[in-house]
């Protein structure tokens, strides 16, 4: 049985097998004790490797009806381990902690990121492909251009790593850009905020005016006299995650 590509799901399935062997490698540095969800299976080329894992349970989301019934002929066991579904929609499929992994469709790649901090207490680790500008965007550092909203949300939460890129050749259909590996683990500290909300808040409402002063985008959570310092005067990229979360005990 063969399937179809469909370009409205942004589908690009890995073909490389020796992609897929750097993702289980990345993967078996985190130990056997975690579930593991993948997302977006695709043609299976990473999920016939996944399947041989020695792990406590592994189960999958899939959108595309055709594609899951495509994986469950070619791979019997994956019956019962299949969820159909959008990852955006679906409940936590585990009760416990479990590891989030896949070759994510680049329309919904941010998204994705959102749903696992939605999710952090139950997800320790995201090991995940993304289009490399977006996944540079995710572990890039402050005083860079690239460092903005997701840069900060995510590293308040998630120690972050890029840890290969992913040719265009790899995929069929081969997609017009190049891709990026990365790794989050989740700190086992958390930088201390006043809320996560305000945190958010504060973060967007930053880099919605980025080329400005703070001053500026911050009027509506900070008295004009907090305003005054000398930290209001920098531009959001400037700003450490730690700064940042320092700022929302002193919000309005």
């Amino acid at each position: 049985m063969q399937y179809t590509l469909k370009k409205s799901l942004g589908q690009h399935f890995l073909v490389d097998e020796k992609i897929c062997q750097k993702i289980v490698a990345a993967l078996l540095e985190e130990g056997n004790d975690y579930s593991l969800l993948e997302v977006g299976p695709g043609g299976g080329a990473l999920t016939k490797h996944l399947l041989k894992l020695d792990m406590p349970a592994f189960k999958a989301v899939e959108l595309d009806r055709e594609k899951v019934t495509y994986l469950k002929n070619t791979y019997p066991v994956l019956v019962d381990k299949i969820i159909e579904g959008s990852i955006l929609e679906i409940a936590p499929p585990f009760e416990g902690s479990f590891i989030l992994l896949g070759n994510f469709p680049y329309n919904i790649s941010t998204q994705i990121v959102f749903r696992v901090l939605e999710w952090k207490s139950q997800v320790p680790v995201m090991i995940g492909m993304f289009q490399k500008e977006v996944a540079e965007r995710i572990v890039s550092k402050p005083h860079t251009k690239v460092y903005g909203i997701l840069s900060v949300l995510v590293q308040a939460f998630y120690e972050v790593e890029y840890l290969f890129d992913v040719p265009p050749t790899s995929f069929n259909p081969p997609p017009k850009v190049v891709s990026g590996m990365i790794r989050l683990r989740r700190k086992d500290q958390p930088v201390v905020m006043k809320t996560e909300r305000a945190f958010f808040t504060l973060v967007k409402a930053a880099f919605g005016q980025r080329r400005k002063m703070l001053r500026n985008p911050m009027k509506p959570f900070f008295e004009a006299s907090v305003l005054q310092e000398e930290i209001f005067t920098k531009r959001a990229e400037q700003l450490t995650v730690e700064e940042f979360a320092a700022l929302t005990f002193r919000m309005g």
